[in-house]
């Protein structure tokens, strides 16, 4: 017997399933990832061109998971009800990677911490501010995204970042922000405002482990590179100038 479109396009999908369910995604190509993600919620239709049309327009993986619903929705076989799985998945991932980081101690797991972030942030058209607040045992209580845009000393406010670190009740916090160019290397803007938040913060006692710039699978860390240490010194000193070392 002939098999109809629909037999052929169920079995398709069967065998893409098996395939995930036997190796992963190892061996899989991009569209194929988006095609299986459309097929979640694409009851008896052959994705395999939506996916390849996605991919072109959108260009990476990561350019169809971050595309806006609406313009996913102007590619040819996507529509509202089967964009869901395209972005479903990713906030689940993102989810459970944050569970995992609250769960660890980010301190002295960067490999965990990385993870997180890099999946949270990594591939952002715009740069976005995060802080993960912690309690006196190195134990995520909350992260919040505080501040997007361009990243200038201007726009990154300390008192900000304080107010709400004092309303967690957090003994230390982790920044991290994104570079959409994927060159992780800071800014001159970025080593100002990453003194003005370690002053900020040292002033009302709460330590500051930690500010990573995320990159194109690669991070800059300012406590790896001496920074966080020397500006808790500069710090030091000058509350020794304006105090006369009573404080």
């Amino acid at each position: 017997m002939k098999k109809t479109p629909s037999h052929d396009s169920e079995g398709h999908r069967r065998r893409l399933r098996e395939k995930f369910l036997e190796s992963g995604l190892s061996g899989f190509h991009d569209y194929e990832v988006v095609e299986l993600l459309l097929t979640l919620a694409t009851p008896r239709k052959d994705c395999k061109s939506a996916a390849k049309a996605a991919m072109k327009r959108f260009q990476t993986l990561a350019g169809v998971l971050e595309a806006p619903v609406g313009e996913l929705c102007e590619v040819a076989g996507i529509g509202p009800k089967n964009v869901f799985g395209i972005k479903l998945v990713p906030a689940v991932a993102e989810r459970y990677l944050e569970k995992k980081t609250v769960c660890s101690d980010p301190v002295n797991n960067a490999e965990v911490l990385f993870d997180y972030l890099y999946h949270s942030m990594a591939g952002k058209s715009r740069e976005i501010f995060k802080v993960l607040f912690l309690d006196a045992k190195n134990r995520v209580m909350a992260t919040e995204v505080l501040f997007e845009g361009t990243l200038t000393a201007g726009a990154v406010y300390p008192r900000e970042v304080v107010k709400k670190a004092l309303e967690y009740r957090a003994a230390s916090v982790i920044f991290a922000h994104n570079h959409p160019s994927g060159d992780p290397e800071p800014s001159s803007a970025d080593l100002s405002i990453t003194r003005r938040l370690v002053f900020a913060c040292m002033s009302t006692g709460i330590t500051v482990h930690e500010h990573l710039v995320i990159g194109d699978r690669r991070y800059y860390s300012f406590a790896d590179s001496g920074h966080i240490k020397h500006m808790c010194r500069q710090y030091e000193q000058e509350l020794v100038k304006y105090t006369g070392g009573n404080e």
